[in-house]
């Protein structure tokens, strides 16, 4: 089967997060995989959190830098993380614990075959820590089917629906995940590859695409949207 590994311009956060509607709107009945290229700092947080709380814990150098995600979880920073999507058909049924456990595993095998020595999150942890204010923060503790490494978590992500389409974002937070994209990369992409049994083909985002983000980046940086909590 084929999937696609989408490239896309570097782009702010309310870009980064404007095209990944974008594409979950387009419906394609193929795997899609795009890894952001980043033009500046931001930070992102979940579609549920209150917004007075994510601004008590956010740093004051973010600020209006910051947007909040089509998909849950707590604040994320993106300053030196390798962040990446997948947009994909649900195939019928909704199961957010399968979907992160197929990821993850598979996202797991490919930092491991990279030289990382990490290992999934047992089950059964308590939910997202709060920080200052009460925010969840994604880094400071791990959660179910989070990927750790001996210095803590190291990726997480979040998923959300749009009709048949699954949506997931994820972070992985390395000191050097940007130094070394590359590598992380291809070996990221080379697992989902196998665990979804795909062979990719590099694609362009469509005109069509281009277009609906475009206006959807005016959502991400509207006051309205980040503040809606």
């Amino acid at each position: 089967m084929v999937g696609f590994v989408v490239d896309s311009a570097p782009l702010d956060v309310f870009g980064q997060m404007a095209l990944d509607e974008a594409l979950a709107h387009a419906r394609l009945d193929a795997f899609c995989l795009r890894f952001y290229r980043w033009e500046g700092v931001g930070a992102t947080f979940g579609y549920a959190q209150r917004i007075r709380e994510v601004e008590q814990a956010l740093p004051p150098a973010l600020a209006g830098r910051a947007t909040r995600r089509p998909t849950g979880g707590g604040i994320v920073l993106h300053g030196d993380d390798l962040t990446f999507s997948c947009v994909f058909p649900d195939g019928g049924t909704w199961r957010p614990l399968a979907i992160y456990r197929r990821l993850h595993a598979a996202v797991l095998a490919g930092l491991r075959t990279a030289g990382l020595e990490a290992s999934l999150c047992a089950e059964g942890v308590r939910p997202v820590p709060h920080g200052p204010g009460g925010a969840s923060q994604c880094f400071v503790q791990p959660v179910a089917l989070d990927i750790l490494s001996a210095q803590g978590k190291i990726l997480g992500g979040a998923l959300r629906r749009h009709g048949h389409t699954v949506l997931y974002q994820g972070s992985l937070q390395l000191p050097d995940a940007r130094k070394r994209a590359a590598e992380l990369e291809n070996e990221i992409a080379n697992a989902l590859a196998s665990a979804w049994n795909l062979d990719w083909e590099r694609r362009s985002v469509d005109r069509a695409a281009l277009a609906d983000a475009q206006i959807l980046r005016r959502k991400y940086r509207s006051m309205e949207w980040i503040r809606k909590r």
